[in-house]
């Protein structure tokens, strides 16, 4: 990996210290050969390792220029979630993405997760969960610590970490100007000691209903960068907690956005080989899904990203966001950093040989 621009001004300057030594002492006496600096210990070595250094990253912005007039004012909805985000380091990386990004004329709106965060607080509240189907039940109690948790501490510490970067980020929820109206979601289960299916009552567990876009649009038309938490408001001013990986699908499709990436903590989709498919249009996706290639958790995801794309977004990726600046890698190089989903390959698509 290359020196960081700090690294470098620091071997500049170290260089820079070599030589006035050199010249200093050559002036009050004579150097013998034994002396004499090595060649890497010269200041001209220290300067050619610098510029080779900054070459190499001119060749890589050079190279990247295409992707970045690709994405020129377009939107990029990100989810951001899972084990990246407790990850100082790799919080940081993706901050510096999103800053980076915007200063490169794109549109980012960040929506992000907090499962194990809100996990943490209800456990250190002595508030216990009910799960029915896998999911859990959240009733009047849990939702109040939810909202908490997602539009308080987990929204304003990347807000927080985005500012750290340069950036101007400022958080908001699903409530605010009526962003996310939201209706109670409905789930069939099967009861294991009955084995009788029922529509299980999840609570204050909700689903998008409708979108309205427009503090999102008086956003991201500034320099501001979106943060939101998945909070949706239901008919009666109820606050219902939204899936991340649904309110930011439901988002992207009511903006249209160019890109929707799902940062996850897996790769992407991985073929029976156990190897990562880098592109997939949605037909084939569907068709991993019918032969058990793609199985559990994965099924509801790949679902969800062929909707939001017959919906009219561009395409969706999902990726390993424990991958260090995988935003940048996705949107900005020639094989991207994950899954690519579209409605149909493009011929100069490099992932279709990768």
């Amino acid at each position: 990996m290359p020196p960081s621009p700090a690294s470098q001004i620091a071997l500049c300057r170290e260089a820079l210290r070599r030589y006035k030594r050199h010249v200093s002492k050559t002036k009050t006496s004579p150097v013998r050969s034994k002396d004499l600096p090595s060649p890497k210990q010269t200041p001209a070595a220290g300067v050619a390792e610098v510029l080779a250094s900054v070459h190499a990253k001119a060749k890589v912005l050079s190279e990247a220029l295409p992707y970045m007039q690709r994405y020129d004012r377009k939107t990029v909805v990100v989810k951001y979630g899972g084990h990246a985000m407790g990850d100082p380091a790799l919080a940081k990386d993706f901050a510096r993405d999103i800053v980076l990004i915007k200063q490169a004329g794109v549109n980012p709106i960040v929506v992000h997760g907090g499962g194990p965060q809100i996990g943490s607080l209800l456990e250190r509240l002595n508030i216990r969960s009910e799960f029915k189907g896998g999911l859990r039940v959240t009733d009047r109690a849990t939702v109040d610590v939810v909202e908490m948790v997602l539009a308080g501490s987990v929204n304003k510490e990347i807000v927080t970490a985005i500012n750290g970067q340069g950036g101007k980020a400022v958080g908001i929820s699903g409530k605010d100007a009526n962003l996310m109206r939201a209706t109670r979601l409905e789930r069939r289960w099967r009861d294991p000691s009955s084995n009788i299916e029922e529509i299980a009552d999840l609570g204050y567990v909700g689903e998008p209903a409708a979108v309205d876009t427009h503090i999102i649009d008086v956003i991201i038309n500034s320099d501001l960068i979106p943060v939101v938490a998945p909070i949706g408001v239901g008919p009666d001013g109820e606050t219902f907690n939204i899936n991340a990986d649904t309110f930011a699908a439901a988002l992207a499709t009511a903006l249209k956005a160019k890109r929707l990436l799902l940062l996850t903590d897996v790769e992407g989709v991985l073929g029976k080989d156990g190897q990562l498919i880098k592109s997939l249009t949605t037909a084939e996706a569907q068709a991993l899904i019918e032969d058990g290639t793609i199985t559990g958790g994965m099924i509801p995801k790949i679902e969800s990203c062929i909707d939001v794309i017959a919906e009219g977004v561009e395409g969706v990726v999902i990726i390993n966001g424990k991958v260090p600046h995988a935003v940048l890698l996705e949107l900005f190089t020639e094989h991207g950093a994950g899954t690519l989903i579209e409605r149909r390959r493009r011929k100069s698509d490099p992932r279709a040989s990768a």
